[in-house]
């Protein structure tokens, strides 16, 4: 860090010091500037001129006041003008007192707003002004006069010039943080609903076939010993439900696989193409399960699709395992107008046919899979016993794939 780079540092963290070092050079420079003594040809010479006593404690007033500049700006311009005045009034040759006033002018506007510039600066050049050239020594027309009034606006004028960049460059600085903010929510946005989703079709995925594993391994024991042919079949049953979770396991947790990464999975999502092949997993682990369809010929988009093989396949897992051995199921795809509508119902036969006593987010997830689609949910126990799950998604989406939540 250079030694330029280190003071100008230090003076940002005193700014105190700063100006008092400001201060220290307006009254250098005003003290050169009495001495300087104009000719009637035009012509300066530099003589051993003393200026008079009340130009001195002047300009040491004046620049003493420049040091709280910062603080008290307008303070500061109040005393600064009113030591300009009285050496306009009673200089004879004057001392640059008003330099100290148009540094406190320029603090002003660089430091408020814009009608609290055009306020001071109006004021400010009229009494100077008007001071010099109608109490003043010299003709009212004289240079002094007309410099008083053009340094005085230049001092306003390039105040303003400075905070209006200061505001500028701010404003730019906020811009770019809040968009940087924006990219940042977004993103977390993103890979919050995509671990949302992903973590949907594991649940999907391990309830449905665990609950048919845990179903047929037990039907196994129980007939092991007396119908080991029974027993075969059902661990065949199990063999089968144990690949195909693990297949859709792997297509699922292949979705966080890089770009990179080889043998990407290329299979398509299910969808209610398959729903034949889903209803047959249920009854060959023992769950009576009737289909009646009334929506042929609708092409679903590939969310809305997803979401009702995923609702039926939870639907009829929550049977399976909450209602009981000699539990039937009824599924129901209508195509009603502008929706599909999807219905599974049970009849109750056991104790325990509460999808939520288990403690699961099976309802919380079909709920969030339809509430993303801009689609409706409704659960409940059905009148003389039994569950109903009806859900009703729109055939086209609103929502561009729901933000990839389904």
């Amino acid at each position: 860090m250079s030694t330029l780079q280190r003071a100008r540092q230090q003076f940002k963290a005193h700014p105190l010091a700063l100006d008092a070092v400001l201060a220290a050079g307006v009254l250098g420079c005003m003290m050169a500037g009495s001495f300087v003594e104009p000719h009637e040809k035009d012509a300066v010479s530099w003589s051993l001129r003393t200026p008079a006593p009340l130009s001195l404690v002047l300009m040491v007033l004046a620049a003493l006041a420049l040091v709280f500049r910062r603080r008290a700006p307008l303070t500061v311009l109040a005393l600064t003008g009113t030591a300009a005045i009285i050496e306009c009034v009673t200089g004879d040759p004057r001392a640059p007192v008003a330099m100290a006033a148009v540094i406190a002018l320029f603090t002003v506007a660089s430091t408020t707003d814009r009608p609290t510039t055009l306020r001071a600066g109006l004021l400010t050049m009229t009494v100077l002004t008007g001071a010099a050239m109608l109490a003043g020594p010299l003709p009212w027309y004289a240079q002094e006069n007309l410099g008083i009034f053009a340094w005085t606006g230049i001092g306003a004028t390039a105040g303003d010039a400075v905070r209006s960049r200061r505001a500028f460059v701010q404003a730019i600085r906020e811009r770019a943080e809040k968009a940087e903010r924006t990219r940042e929510e977004e993103a977390r946005r993103r890979v919050a609903e995509e671990r949302l989703r992903i973590a949907r079709d594991l649940h999907d995925v391990v309830a449905h076939h665990i609950a048919l594993v845990n179903v047929q391994a037990g039907v196994a024991a129980h007939v092991m010993d007396k119908r080991p042919d029974q027993a075969k079949e059902a661990l065949a049953h199990v063999r089968e439900a144990s690949r195909s979770a693990l297949n859709e396991l792997r297509a699922t947790v292949g979705l966080l696989r890089q770009s990179g990464d080889p043998e990407a999975p290329t299979e398509p999502a299910p969808g209610l193409a398959r729903l034949d092949e889903l209803v047959g997993t249920f009854r060959s682990a023992g769950l009576h399960v009737e289909v009646a369809r009334a929506d042929h010929g609708t092409n679903l988009p590939a969310a809305v699709d997803l979401a009702a093989y995923r609702v039926i396949q939870e639907a009829l897992t929550n049977v399976q395992k909450h209602a009981g051995t000699e539990a039937k199921a009824e599924v129901s795809v209508v195509r009603v107008g502008p929706n599909v509508e999807i219905t599974v119902l049970d009849n109750g036969a056991g104790e325990d046919d509460d999808p939520d006593s288990g403690g699961g987010h099976g309802l919380l997830g079909m709920r969030e899979r339809v509430t993303a689609l801009r689609g409706t949910l409704t659960t409940g126990p059905r009148y003389g016993g039994g569950f109903r799950v009806h859900a009703i998604l729109p055939v086209k989406t609103r929502t561009p794939a729901a933000g990839g939540t389904v």
